[in-house]
C-alpha cells in the first residue's frame, strides 16, 4: 500500500551518499580529474608543441587530484562528529 509509508525526507547538502553511490561518486571524481586535467594537458600540449608528454602528465595530476577529493570527502569525519560537538 503505498499510502502506508512515510513520506521522504529531503537530502541535505551535507548528507553523504551510502554503499555504491560512494563507489560512483569516487569512480566520477576519478574520471573527471583525468578528462579535465588530460584535456589541460592536450591543450599545453598543442601549445607549447610537446606531443603527448603533456597528456600524460595532465591525466596523472588529474587522477592524484581525484584521490585526494575522494581522501576529503569519504575518509575525514564530518564537521561537528567526533570531536565532542553534538548535534540536535
Amino acid at each position: 500500500m503505498a499510502d502506508d509509508q512515510p513520506p521522504k525526507v529531503p537530502r541535505g547538502v551535507n548528507d553523504y551518499a551510502e554503499g555504491a553511490g560512494q563507489a560512483w561518486t569516487a569512480l566520477g571524481y576519478l574520471m573527471a580529474g583525468m578528462l579535465v586535467w588530460g584535456f589541460v594537458g592536450w591543450l599545453i600540449g598543442r601549445w607549447l608543441h610537446l606531443g603527448g608528454v603533456a597528456i600524460g602528465i595532465g591525466i596523472v595530476v588529474g587522477m592524484v587530484g581525484g584521490i585526494v577529493l575522494i581522501v576529503r570527502r569519504f575518509a575525514m569525519p564530518n564537521k561537528g562528529e567526533g570531536d565532542g560537538e553534538h548535534r540536535h
